[in-house]
């Protein structure tokens, strides 16, 4: 079934509310609570399509996992070497971070077993987590270097010094769950800062991960203890909003519980550099994880050259940035964004697409993009049509450039908007956006 968005132009946002759970922790959540020794309570999980795909794949490993109710999912651990050899293939749906970390929590054990994906997965890279893998000694097929990934059981897996060729937490997070299963030290280098949930969330399950600066190791072999988790509200589903009340005149909104990672971050800070109005309020912990409520205001944004190291701690946030650029005064310069080309669609050639089809000028790059911005226009985009490719973050992103439209937007093939954002379009309604979504048989 395809699904179209409908917004009406104009509108502010204001009130507030919070975002559905961290789409990374509730993956990792599962995950680490499947393989642990005892009950694991997690609150606050994400209810949508990616991270049920986890659990129904854990479930085919045999571990017992009651809910999700109302964001509340009880996991009975297994422990290190409980998992069970799946019946069939293990269907990921369009959930890549599920994927990824599961060739390295799989490629350990002695059974074998098949990850297959929905066809927007079967078309994105996984020899970079494949490769580093078979260097520890796991045994992985793929099709040309995407799904189906073939894992082949293995008596054991060893320790290795590996320095990523790219940032990319989901690479590393794949090694660090390897790593579990192998024989000595595993140790992952990053040439960025990526988010950190894996190693935090390891710790909190009584796993020991040493930081040396860009370098995070473990010995193979440590059982994991159950623990409770309490899951932020996602930053990358709040960026949405972030970005709508920064561009939408007379917008004032609250968005409570949020994540503030600092291996997340990088979304606020970029839009603070483009003259956003963010205040941070109420900062505490809970699971481990920093949180607080971000308050935002209508400003007037400026066009900025994106600082390269803030890049990969905003990665999954740049389809709205881009929105973003086309409402500041002036350029907006992205580079070292490479990695939006590999994501549920090519991020940059589907942004430039749509961003051009509503009159706004943007050229692509090989690793990036250059937007003029239209600031000074009330009504930045013209009214038309564009088409999201089945990546949820795309139809999310034009939806929110209804704020700032001469007249009514069309978001073609946003389906999947449930994958990460179950309820948008229901939050946004009652935020202000004027949207209706339409289903098509």
């Amino acid at each position: 079934m395809s699904r179209s968005l409908r917004v009406a132009p104009g509108g502010s946002l204001s009130g507030s509310l919070r975002v559905p759970g961290d789409k990374s922790i509730s993956h990792r959540a599962v995950m680490l609570g499947a393989i642990a020794d005892g009950v694991t309570e997690i609150t606050g999980f994400l209810e949508g399509a990616d991270a049920i795909s986890t659990m129904q794949i854990f479930r085919a490993l045999g571990v017992r996992i009651d809910g999700p109710q109302a964001g509340h999912v009880t996991v009975h651990g297994v422990g290190l070497h409980g998992l069970r050899a799946p019946a069939g293939a293990l269907d990921c749906g369009n959930a890549g971070t599920a994927m990824r970390l599961l060739m390295g929590l799989l490629a350990g054990q002695r059974f074998g077993s098949t990850l297959v994906g929905d066809e927007s997965l079967s078309k994105r890279p996984m020899r970079r987590v494949a490769e580093p893998l078979a260097a520890m000694g796991a045994r992985i097929e793929t099709r040309e270097g995407c799904p189906p990934v073939r894992i082949l059981p293995v008596e054991a897996l060893h320790g290795i010094r590996y320095r990523l060729p790219m940032a990319s937490a989901q690479v590393k997070s794949a090694l660090l769950l390897a790593g579990l299963y192998a024989q000595g030290e595993t140790t992952v280098i990053e040439p960025a800062t990526t988010r950190d949930h894996t190693e935090r969330m390891l710790g909190g399950f009584g796993v020991t991960v040493r930081r040396d600066g860009p370098a995070a190791t473990l010995r193979g072999g440590q059982s994991l203890r159950a623990s409770a988790i309490d899951v932020p509200a996602d930053i990358s589903s709040a960026a949405f909003f972030l970005v709508g009340a920064s561009i939408a005149p007379g917008s004032d909104l609250l968005l409570e519980h949020v994540g503030v990672n600092p291996t997340r971050t990088g979304i606020v800070d970029i839009l603070r550099l483009m003259g956003a109005d963010i205040e941070v309020r109420n900062e505490r912990v809970a699971g481990g994880e920093p949180v607080a409520d971000l308050r935002v205001r209508a400003a007037a944004l400026r066009g900025i050259a994106v600082p390269p190291e803030l890049v990969p701690l905003a990665i999954d946030e740049f389809p709205v940035l881009f929105v973003a650029a086309a409402c500041a005064h002036g350029r907006t310069v992205v580079t070292g964004a490479a990695e939006l080309r590999v994501k549920e669609s090519d991020r940059i050639a589907v942004m430039v697409d749509g961003l051009r089809a509503l009159g706004v000028e943007a050229t692509p790059t090989a690793d990036g993009m250059v937007i003029e911005g239209r600031g000074e226009r009330a009504a930045v985009f013209a009214p038309g049509a564009v088409h999201a490719h089945a990546d949820h973050r795309i139809a999310m992103s034009f939806a929110i450039a209804g704020l700032r439209a001469a007249g009514e937007l069309m978001v073609h093939d946003a389906a999947n908007v449930a994958t990460s954002f179950p309820g948008f379009e229901v939050l946004a309604r009652a935020a202000g956006l004027r949207i209706e979504g339409h289903s098509q048989a």
